[in-house]
């Protein structure tokens, strides 16, 4: 990283179907050995089958989900006085999206469905229903956030 000037953020180019950022985004994440065309057809192909079992449409499915999963708290190890103490802090706004979308695809992918498309079209289904491990995820983080609330005057 560099010392002087952080680099500029990059703008996302939105997704060919949806002309969705965050749709973008997903595939990015998803996306392995720089396959793309691969992540896209199972991104959509998982937003077909979310919109079948549950009569929304995909795209608000996968916004309901990722929104369900976004983190307020985490907590930073912070060393003082030979200690190492977990402080509570505020997730910024991109690292919430960020982190949402790796905990969606990190336990989609520990699902038990066969296919890569169903799995995902399970998580996004279970999330937007406010269940599932991605949301056990966040309150996971949640508690240990609150858990270590003492210590929040230790934040920089």
């Amino acid at each position: 990283m560099p010392r002087k000037n952080t680099p500029p953020k990059r703008e996302l180019i939105p997704d060919t179907k949806f002309g969705d950022r965050l749709i973008s985004q997903f595939i990015g994440a998803m996306m392995e050995a720089g396959k793309k065309s691969t992540a896209e057809r199972i991104i959509y192909t998982a937003l077909n089958s979310a919109e079948k079992k549950t009569g929304q449409p995909g795209i608000e499915v996968f916004h309901k989900a990722l929104n369900n999963v976004k983190p307020v708290l985490e907590v930073k190890s912070r060393r003082v006085g030979g200690a190492t103490y977990q402080v509570p802090v505020e997730v910024r706004a991109d690292r919430r999206v960020a982190l949402a979308i790796r905990w969606l695809i990190t336990y989609s992918r520990a699902r038990g469905e066969h296919t890569m498309a169903e799995k995902l079209s399970a998580e996004f289904v279970a999330a937007a229903n406010n269940e599932g491990a991605s949301i056990k995820k966040k309150e996971d983080t949640h508690k240990m956030a609150e858990a270590n609330k003492a210590f929040a005057h230790f934040r920089w």
